[in-house]
């Protein structure tokens, strides 16, 4: 290292799960030995955090160069502005400029996976490279529901509905057909796999969201079909909101005999089954079949560019992104933490070396990806009050769950709550002076 290197400061989501940061610092300590004259410094913060972070070194003129934002703070990242008032953040794909290379390293974006791609663009254009990413799944247990004559996975939520009635007659209703967190990211999958919009202007992605949509005819589909489940005795609720945990304790403990899930549990999932002795399959999150199925959405992280870089720093940043990228660096970030294979020759690697073969569950949300249309709604929204929206559902469910409140009323009320959040929201960021929004929440 010398005093004269080019420094790269790059912020990353940390996850806090021990040693998840550990393969950014390798890969950066690689690539700066590959290329003399870079340094790259990793510096990872709360997931939570970080918008927050970087806005407050952006308002100080010391923003990082680099900076990763969580899926639900995109629209955070395009309103944060610089100490100028000038947005924070550039184009990736703009600042490429269709260079097949830079300093070396091949430029990976079109072998992005569309999902994880079109998430994150906007005007067709890949404003963010992504990092992470990881959807919704269902994991069953395989001895359980041939036990009780279910031949194959659900794929719908009616198919759903009859296996638990199988398993609560198997098991004279010692055990429960399903459990899933009350988290705002399985509303936001049953809206849009119904071909359903969350929030206006194309979820976003046709221009800044301004109308909230949280009782629309797609979500009572499903906030009926689930409070039915629940009144049956087949949906497993703790009486806690995002109980992650307290679902997945429910599966691996054999209480119920399906689980919905993110996909980056399912290899634990896997692993903690077989050790409690018996075997999780994994297939996709059941749809409504009285509506199109769009596909679901991801979820995840991406790396967002700082505008106005002297040209080399720019394109060491640029080249880092990309080694980052690097077939066997995707794939090795798949093995260690369970997101999603972002890009075709990952995926090519992955499969040549016999990891699917051999981790049949893992193969399963990227195949289900694959299916999406494609569509906003599918996609998922890009908004900036995404909070209110992520947390008013689970709100609302709960006390539909549990207080007996009638859905079409209650979801309003949170529809109205969030459409108030998102109309103060917008005011910071338009107008003859648009500036960071003072509140960076970050939902999760």
């Amino acid at each position: 290292m010398s005093e004269n290197d080019i420094v790269i400061r790059a912020s990353f989501c940390d996850y806090l799960y021990p040693g998840y940061m550990d393969p950014l610092f390798e890969r950066a300590e690689e690539f700066n030995s590959i290329h003399p004259g870079y340094r790259v410094e990793v510096t990872g913060h709360d997931f939570r955090l970080l918008p927050q972070i970087v806005a407050d070194a952006a308002a100080r003129g010391d923003a990082p160069d680099i900076a990763g934002y969580f899926y639900t703070a995109t629209q955070f990242a395009r309103d944060t502005r610089d100490a100028t008032g000038a947005p924070l953040f550039t184009s990736v794909e703009r600042e490429i400029a269709g260079r097949t290379e830079i300093l070396g390293e091949r430029v990976v974006l079109d072998d992005i996976v569309p999902a994880a791609r079109d998430y994150f663009s906007y005007d067709g254009e890949l404003v963010s490279a992504p990092l992470t990413a990881s959807t919704v799944v269902l994991l069953a247990n395989a001895e359980l529901i041939q036990a009780a004559g279910i031949e194959r996975l659900p794929g719908t939520w009616r198919e759903l509905e009859a296996a638990c009635t199988a398993i609560a007659k198997h098991t004279d209703g010692s055990v429960k057909g399903v459990a899933w967190p009350n988290h705002g990211w399985f509303f936001q999958q049953a809206v849009g796999q119904q071909s359903g919009l969350l929030v206006d202007q194309a979820n976003g992605r046709a221009g800044r969201a301004e109308k909230v949509h949280l009782a629309s005819p797609e979500m009572m589909n499903y906030v009926r079909w689930w409070q039915r489940l629940h009144s049956n005795g087949h949906y497993l609720y703790a009486g806690a909101k995002a109980d992650w945990m307290g679902a997945f304790d429910a599966f691996v403990e054999q209480r119920v005999a399906f689980l919905a899930t993110t996909s980056v549990e399912v290899g634990r999932a896997t692993t903690t089954a077989r050790e409690a002795g018996f075997t999780a399959v994994a297939g996709p999150l059941p749809h409504n079949e009285n509506a199109p199925n769009a596909g679901t959405s991801i979820g995840g992280d991406s790396l967002w560019l700082a505008d106005g870089l002297e040209p080399a720093k720019r394109d060491g940043a640029l080249a880092f992104i990309q080694y980052l990228l690097r077939p066997e660096h995707a794939a090795t970030w798949h093995r260690a933490n369970g997101r999603i294979p972002l890009t075709r020759p990952a995926l090519e690697l992955l499969e040549s070396e016999g990891w699917f073969r051999e981790h049949p569950n893992a193969r399963v949300a990227t195949d289900q990806l694959d299916r999406a249309d494609g569509s906003p709604a599918a996609l998922g929204m890009l908004v900036g009050a995404f909070a209110a929206i992520q947390y008013g559902a689970p709100d609302a469910m709960h006390d539909v769950l549990v207080e007996g409140a009638e859905p079409v009323s209650r979801f309003e009320r949170a529809q109205a709550e969030a459409q108030q959040e998102l109309t103060a929201y917008n005011a910071q960021c338009t107008g003859a002076q648009p500036r960071t929004p003072q509140h960076l929440t970050v939902a999760w």
